[in-house]
């Protein structure tokens, strides 16, 4: 007999359905709910081949929701910043040039400036 254990504790998930965790197997369902909903929905537009490219392409992002995770965070808390840090509070950045070395040597700079000019003066006359 032979048990398998996680490496990192925190990222073990409890199998509930069909070896799926409970967001896994409800983000499934979902997806298969739109996946038939839409087929109903469009079949008497379209085609047989077209209509099943657009259940796949509209239950994929129902599919992934379940099953993607992004530095720890669920699929829709990651939507929910990438929106906040991109949309709704979006960064201003303000430039400023500055130069800190002549800001720390000024002082430095100018008393040399002074010698140096003191010492045109002196040989000038």
């Amino acid at each position: 007999m032979e048990v398998k254990i996680n490496r990192e504790i925190r990222n073990y998930t409890e199998s509930m359905f069909f070896g799926l965790s409970m967001r896994q197997f409800f983000f499934s369902v979902a997806a298969m709910g739109v996946a038939v909903a839409l087929y109903f929905l469009l079949k008497p537009y379209f085609g047989t081949e077209t209509v099943s490219w657009m259940c796949i392409l509209g239950a994929a992002p129902f599919a992934a929701m379940g099953f993607i995770t992004y530095h720890g965070m669920t699929a829709e808390k990651f939507l929910w910043a990438w929106l906040r840090s991109e949309m709704l509070e979006p960064k201003q950045l303000k430039f400023e040039s500055g130069n800190y070395y002549y800001a720390a040597m000024k002082d430095l700079i100018a008393a040399h400036e002074k010698e140096v000019y003191k010492a045109h003066d002196e040989i000038d006359q």
